[in-house]
């Protein structure tokens, strides 16, 4: 199924009605979330025999940057779920099937979310501040706070990592909640700046139990060579990137439109796209975008291919996520510039993006932590 085939225009334009609404109102996405399951979107990265569409991620980023054209908040928290289904279907074709049950279940309609986010933990995947307590079940007790857990109204399986000290060793263990869990509670706390549609509320576990069969890895503290790992920064970064470069288009088309409906008293009446500082912004957006296009689409088509690029695929994947942040940011501010005062009031579509556009800056990798990936990878590790 090609993109425009899965996210119709109709559909895309019910979706961009929506979005004033829920940013307006602080709500989630109720309505997009049930007319994207009627898509088969959930099961994006499921085969088609088992009830899925079969995409790859270079299909599911594409499908990403159309929809947050429309609508970046609903694009976003969509995302994490994508994410989680998107690892399972990596780590599967690297002959590794045990997260094949998400692929299942997301098919089935259930929604994945992603709970392991910690303030104050810089360490990200490599250590957890949550504790994950065995017990004799096999099963596993966490007990801490998560934040920016997106979907947080709607998820179905929520997705979480924390340490066991029990043993010789910690490990950090990863497993999967259901909604009727017992021991969580999801706080009311997600009045942001922009992306308010996402509600990726904070999430308080307090001895919220996975079960055996849902507790799907453990791993040593610290950096290490786990697929999973690779598999998490893979699908994170490149759909992520996929999101902002979906709001970076966006933004270049109603600026493009600005520039032609607005004309100049000074110049004769004539449009804005007749003037050369005007011109020259507008062609500033493009060039930023068509140089981020290509990398978002070879890095996705690396990953679906089994490319090994070996010590370079984490600088890769950060730095796709810091090129698309920073390009979307650049362009959603030129074509505010070039759209005027208009786009300054409440309800215009252009202001919300540049709302939205932010919250790129505080998504894993931060610029910081990219920037040490990457000068890692080009000149070894600090001397210490």
């Amino acid at each position: 199924m090609d993109v425009s085939e899965l996210l119709p225009d109709d559909l895309l334009e019910r979706f961009r009605s929506r979005a004033a609404g829920y940013d307006e109102r602080n709500g989630f996405f109720f309505e997009d979330l049930a007319e994207l399951k009627v898509q088969g979107y959930l099961g994006m990265f499921t085969a088609v025999d088992d009830g899925g569409l079969g995409f790859g991620l270079e299909q599911a980023a594409a499908a990403q940057r159309r929809l947050a054209k429309a609508a970046p908040a609903t694009a976003l928290a969509i995302n994490m779920h994508l994410v989680w289904t998107g690892v399972a279907h990596v780590l599967a074709a690297r002959g590794d099937t045990s997260l094949d049950f998400v692929l299942s279940e997301a098919a089935a309609g259930e929604v994945f979310a992603f709970g392991n986010s910690e303030a104050g933990n810089d360490s990200v995947l490599f250590d957890s501040t949550t504790v994950a307590q065995p017990q004799p079940d096999g099963s596993y007790a966490f007990t801490g706070t998560k934040i920016f857990t997106s979907l947080s109204p709607a998820w179905t399986r929520l997705g979480v990592f924390g340490k066991d000290s029990t043993g010789p060793e910690p490990q950090l263990v990863h497993g999967f909640l259901t909604r009727d869990t017992p021991g969580y509670t999801i706080r009311d706390d997600w009045n942001t700046l922009g992306m308010r549609a996402s509600q990726s509320n904070t999430t308080v576990l307090e001895g919220a139990v996975a079960p055996a069969d849902r507790v799907f890895r453990k791993l040593p503290v610290g950096p290490n060579a786990d697929p999973l790992i690779f598999a998490i920064f893979a699908n994170f970064e490149t759909l992520l990137a996929a999101v902002y470069a979906g709001i970076g288009e966006r933004a270049l088309e109603l600026g493009v439109l600005a520039a032609k409906r607005r004309t100049s008293q000074k110049n004769g009446g004539r449009s804005y796209a007749q003037d050369p500082d005007i011109r020259w912004k507008i062609a500033d957006a493009a060039i930023a975008m068509d140089g981020l296009l290509p990398q978002l689409g070879q890095v996705a088509r690396d990953v679906d291919a089994l490319v090994d690029h070996g010590g370079q695929w984490f600088p890769r994947l950060v730095g796709l996520k810091v090129r698309a942040t920073e390009t979307a940011r650049t362009v959603v501010d030129l074509a505010l510039r070039v759209s005027g005062g208009g786009s300054y009031f409440a309800g215009s579509e252009l202001g919300r993006l540049y709302r939205d556009v932010l919250a790129g800056m505080f998504h894993p990798s931060d610029d910081e932590s990219a920037h040490a990936t990457v000068a890692n990878a080009w000149l070894g590790p600090l001397e210490t």
